[in-house]
């Protein structure tokens, strides 16, 4: 599941998602009718409009051993809010649809760890960086410190830690939208903590939450560069990631 905002903004990312998948054995399909896991519509409250977006969902995703997704945030979506979705329809067949696809759809780096038993990843990244656990991944998946566990086995990574590191950055989806002022002043105290790691990179599993940081980090000419997971544990000594420059541009 690429996601709305990767098959958008950031094809990179799903591409390095498959890239990486094939490395490690994993037979990866990419079902043409999926769209989005309808977070916009819960989170806002509109759960009778996720109906439909929830059962094109399942009918995308049916079938398949595993959903494996690069965003905590559409992960957690779709494992703990399509139920009360599906529910509230009171739909049999939807619910059933459900109960099938939920338990099967995970955050990129839980089905590393937990399914593929694996935190080395044959990975190549030389330079210094740090990670900002995303919101949903961390609360509401509670997946902890796997993504760590896999930056620690890149060669030629340096991980610094970053300070406040469990605080949100303000994104939130339609959260930056309704509450601007509040969503930039939280995206400064970030932006603020993760300069004072002096890294090179900032990583984190949501390129929602790049998006808001690196923004900020960007305007504040703070020469910090913001990649997703996957790119790094894509990247290989034979074929290295190039590293984005501030507008975003790999170089």
């Amino acid at each position: 599941m690429v996601t709305c905002i990767n098959d958008a903004m950031f094809p990179d990312t799903g591409k390095a998602v498959v890239r990486l998948l094939r490395r490690l054995g994993v037979d990866v399909e990419f079902p043409a009718s999926q769209t989005c896991c309808s977070q916009p519509m819960v989170n806002t409250g509109y759960l009778d409009e996720a109906v439909p977006v929830v059962r094109t969902f399942t009918e995308a995703f049916a079938g398949y051993d595993a959903i494996i997704t690069p965003s905590g945030s559409c992960a957690g979506c779709a494992r703990h809010q399509h139920g009360l979705v599906a529910e509230r329809s009171g739909d049999p067949a939807l619910q059933a649809a459900v109960a099938e696809t939920s338990p099967k759809t995970y955050e990129l780096s839980e089905f590393l760890v937990d399914v593929l038993g694996v935190t080395d990843l044959g990975a190549y990244f030389p330079h210094t960086v740090t990670y900002h656990p995303t919101c949903h991944s961390l609360r509401m998946l509670g997946v902890g410190d796997r993504p760590k566990q896999l930056l620690e086995n890149v060669r030629g990574l340096r991980l610094r830690e970053l300070p406040g590191a469990e605080e949100c950055c303000g994104f939130g989806g339609t959260f930056a939208v309704k509450n601007s002022d509040t969503s930039v002043a939280m995206g400064s105290d970030k932006a603020r903590h993760v300069r004072e790691t002096g890294a090179e990179v900032l990583v984190a599993g949501d390129n929602s939450c790049l998006m808001h940081i690196g923004g900020t980090l960007s305007r504040q000419q703070a020469g910090v560069r913001v990649m997703h997971l996957a790119e790094i544990l894509a990247s290989t000594e034979d074929a290295p990631a190039a590293v984005p420059s501030e507008d975003g541009v790999s170089a």
